[in-house]
């Protein structure tokens, strides 16, 4: 049986981050854990479920606590942990090879990288690879065997959201840029023009990951920022996809032997 611990990371304290589970056996992914914040995602460890309804909290991430939630859940140590945020062997002062290789290659996308920062997320992103290497996780580099187990990889959704729902360009999924993806439209057809991309990503990642416990609004009323906790979990199942695709070595590593970013095969 094989599992992998998949996280889209907040780059600040205060922004809650997306956390999934899955496990393949027999040759089967399935989801055995899915929460929109770090405590949410502990608590399922401890048989306690998530309410969706309720507002999650940003918080550090504890790593140790994170892999024994983990372990509850699946009954065995994880394997990959798969987590977009940048991340280096070295200290982030600013864009890294890893950033720029991915953003030549997939600019024209419109899937180019964000440019970190020593504050964004600075010594988060420092202090998460250490606590995970601590753990017997090292950062996986561009030097690092393909599919090498027991590894943190950083990855990135938009582009790999390209392969698992074949896009020309970026997919429109962001609830902080829906204006900007359809400027025309009122604040309820923009929110459902949203819920419409999120079913796509689900159903694309139903078909390669089952049992996924999550439920998305069937309504435009909710507010963006009621709507960002889904946002935050379909990322980090689109985490783990990454990290399967990883391990059975599908997946390229655009960086240095410091830092890579690993994307899927188109």
């Amino acid at each position: 049986m094989t599992s992998i611990l998949g996280i889209d990371a907040a780059w600040t304290l205060h922004k809650p981050s997306g956390v999934a589970l899955v496990r393949n056996v027999s040759g089967t992914w399935e989801c055995i854990g899915l929460a929109p914040s770090y405590n949410a995602f502990i608590d399922l460890g401890k048989g306690v479920n998530v309410d969706w309804t309720e507002v999650p909290k940003g918080s550090p991430p504890d790593v140790t606590q994170l892999l024994d939630a983990s372990t509850l859940l699946c009954g065995e140590r994880v394997d990959v942990i798969s987590v977009d945020m940048p991340l280096s062997t070295d200290r982030i002062d600013g864009r890294r090879e890893a950033d720029d290789q991915v953003s030549r290659e997939f600019g024209s996308r419109k899937c180019a990288t964000h440019s970190p920062s020593r504050e964004r997320p600075g010594e988060l992103s420092d202090q998460l690879r250490r606590d995970f290497e601590a753990q017997g996780y090292p950062l996986a580099t561009k030097t690092t065997p393909l599919g090498a187990a027991h590894a943190l990889i950083e990855v990135y959704p938009h582009p790999a959201l390209l392969s698992l729902c074949p896009s020309k360009d970026r997919l429109m999924y962001k609830t902080s840029r829906t204006r900007s993806y359809w400027p025309e439209l009122s604040l309820a057809e923009r929110r459902l023009k949203l819920l419409e991309e999120w079913q796509r990503i689900l159903a694309a990642l139903r078909k390669n990951i089952s049992r996924i416990p999550l439920d998305l609004p069937d309504s435009a009323t909710l507010t963006l920022s009621a709507l960002k906790r889904y946002e935050d979990a379909l990322d980090a199942l689109v985490c783990c996809w990454i990290g399967g695709e990883y391990l059975v070595g599908k997946a390229t590593p655009f960086g240095d032997a410091a830092a890579a970013i690993w994307i899927p095969e188109l």
